[in-house]
């Protein structure tokens, strides 16, 4: 079987001027393959660092970054050599991080570290009593007593995105190295200032000296990515080697479907994304708002619901009559509030959700409730209830997400997993109104609203199959 290099497939790699952070099947469907198809991509290498396991570094590596994205229509595969990541590396190789944000030619990163990477407090400040954070903090400080030595930095050990992209940013502060854009683009609002916030608060207290620089030469660009990506199987490595004639340990499948709106400042220059089909606009919110609500939100509801009634993947649960309706309840919920128009996009998201060749299952997307709740499900729920109304679909995923941590439907994977399992345990109505105050503490006492979760959660449990 012939592998997969750079000798027999794909482009020379190109030279790094672009890094990632959290590299996985999203950013490998989406930025990557906007660069790859940009005019000028034999200019925009990428250096990519692992998420929080080193795996897809080894699997990688041996493929000299290249990677099949698998485009899964509804009438059959489709299937491409992505060549735009020039190097990998496992999030723990800090010295690499280090001697790239030091070098003037690098000039973008971006990444994908998810809603849990950035370490927030519910009020957007870096949760510094964390203990990894408070342990990278301290690791940090003590490293730059005395002043910035490169290669000390790179030999820490630091586990937490926000303070190891600070190590990197000090390194090239110290090095004069210039402007640089960071473009976060995970799923949630404003997730430029988002990023900027923890990472300043990071800097604060571990090195207060770069703030001056940061505030200079440190540009925040914010974005919304939309392509559902789902996890890749043994069934798509196999495709590829049967379909392909070669090896390829990490395969990417994903659909037709992809729209990239990006924000914000590059001083010091980008990828020809536009040419690519990225959108430049002056604001995200109202496209990120749109996708997060309707695309996530519809999600997350199917997410919790589906497993009640035997569903595992979303072309089942849309075509499930009952979820099918609950769905198009949730858009007309959530539409109101939106500020673009949402009609051809709803439409489209049937036809992504329908699609049978993409097995996208809940259970992946259930995965941080509680980081995800908050942004795709409450500002719907918080709206209907100023007007003195109760939003039916927003309701049910409420409830629904409570009877996920009591142990119905997917197993329970949070990255705040002891505190959010904590919350239930007594009668409905007492988890309920723990849920609700976790989630949105200026709801907490919102007596009706904690009823209706709560027999909404005993309907659900009562009309399981």
């Amino acid at each position: 079987m012939t592998e997969l290099t750079r000798d027999t497939h794909g482009r020379p790699a190109g030279p790094i001027r672009m890094v990632h952070l959290g590299l996985g099947n999203f950013t490998r469907a989406h930025q990557a393959w906007y660069t790859e198809h940009a005019s000028d991509r034999d200019r925009w290498g990428i250096a990519a660092f692992t998420g929080r396991r080193p795996t897809v570094a080894e699997w990688l590596t041996p493929q000299d970054g290249l990677y099949t994205l698998i485009t899964k229509r509804a009438d059959g595969d489709g299937f491409e050599v992505i060549s735009s990541i020039s190097r990998v590396h496992p999030a723990d190789d800090l010295e690499a991080l280090v001697r790239y944000l030091a070098d003037p030619d690098v000039t973008v990163v971006t990444s994908t570290v998810t809603e849990a990477g950035y370490w927030r407090r519910p009020d957007g400040g870096l949760d510094v009593s964390a203990v990894p954070v408070a342990t990278d903090l301290e690791v940090l400080a003590t490293a730059l007593t005395g002043g910035v030595d490169p290669a000390r930095l790179g030999s820490l050990t630091l586990g937490t995105a926000p303070v190891r992209l600070l190590a990197g940013l000090v390194a090239r502060a110290t090095a004069d190295a210039g402007a640089i854009t960071i473009l976060p683009c995970d799923n949630l609002p404003d997730n430029g200032p988002s990023f900027a916030r923890v990472v300043t608060d990071a800097a604060a207290v571990a090195a207060p000296d770069v703030l001056p620089w940061l505030a200079e030469n440190v540009s925040w660009a914010t974005c919304m990515v939309d392509r559902i990506t789902p996890a890749t199987t043994d069934a798509e490595i196999t495709a590829v080697q049967t379909t392909q004639g070669y090896l390829d340990r990490a395969p990417v499948p994903t659909e037709p479907f992809s729209e990239w709106v990006i924000s914000g400042d590059f001083p010091a220059g980008r990828p020809d994304w536009e040419s690519a089909g990225a959108m430049i606009v002056d604001d995200v919110e109202p496209y990120e708002q749109r996708k997060l609500w309707l695309l996530n939100g519809s999600h997350t509801l199917l997410a919790y619901t589906g497993p009640l009634l035997g569903v595992t993947t979303v072309a089942e649960a849309i075509a499930h009559p009952r979820l099918r309706d609950l769905v198009h309840s949730w858009w007309e919920e959530a539409a109101p509030g939106l500020r673009v128009p949402h009609e051809e996009y709803t439409r489209a998201l049937v036809s992504r959700y329908e699609n049978p060749n993409i097995r996208h299952l809940l259970a992946q997307i259930a995965a941080d409730g509680s980081q995800k709740l908050p942004v795709r499900i409450m500002p719907t729920v918080r709206a209907w209830r100023e007007r003195g109304q109760l939003p039916r679909a927003a309701v049910t995923a409420l409830a629904a997400w409570l009877l996920h941590l009591r142990g119905h439907g997917a197993p329970l994977k949070d990255s705040a997993e002891p505190e959010v399992r904590a919350l239930v345990g007594g009668s409905f109505v007492e988890d309920a109104a723990r849920v609700l105050g976790w989630l949105a503490p200026d709801l907490r006492n919102d007596r009706e609203l904690v009823e209706t979760i709560a027999h909404t959660a005993e309907a659900l449990v009562a009309d399981q199959p």
